[in-house]
């Protein structure tokens, strides 16, 4: 993330996920590359704060309080939201994720994963985006 180019400005990540534990080792994890991080516990505030926040990618989770998260990637698409997605669920099932990218992911990663890989499919995203 760094760059001689003082006119860059950091990307931004959108977290959506309702283990604050397993959302604070991704924020620690990416703040320490140089990503500005955010949040959100449940999927009606993940929808609001990714509909309004300027967020670059989002990480999502599926198992969320008061919204879902195959319904806040839905509703994000709906909304005309091009933001890039990666859903990160404990889902393992070729089902669940066929459902994830039919509800609108760009990529589906299955936890506990490698931070490693987490970062490269973020990276990745983000060329795309």
């Amino acid at each position: 993330m760094s760059s001689s180019d003082p006119t860059q400005r950091a990307l931004k990540v959108l977290i959506v996920e309702d283990e604050r534990d397993i959302a604070a080792n991704i924020w620690d994890f990416l703040e320490h590359r140089g990503y500005v991080v955010d949040h959100v516990v449940d999927g009606e505030r993940g929808l609001d704060r990714a509909v309004n926040g300027g967020f670059d990618v989002i990480v999502l989770d599926l198992g969320l309080p008061r919204l879902d998260g195959l319904e806040l990637c839905r509703r994000l698409r709906n909304a005309g939201s091009g933001v890039p997605v990666l859903m990160l669920t404990a889902r393992d099932t070729l089902e669940d994720c066929l459902s994830g990218f039919e509800h609108g992911a760009d990529d589906y990663l299955v936890k506990p994963c490698a931070f490693s890989e987490l970062l490269a499919r973020v990276r990745t995203l983000l060329r795309r985006g």
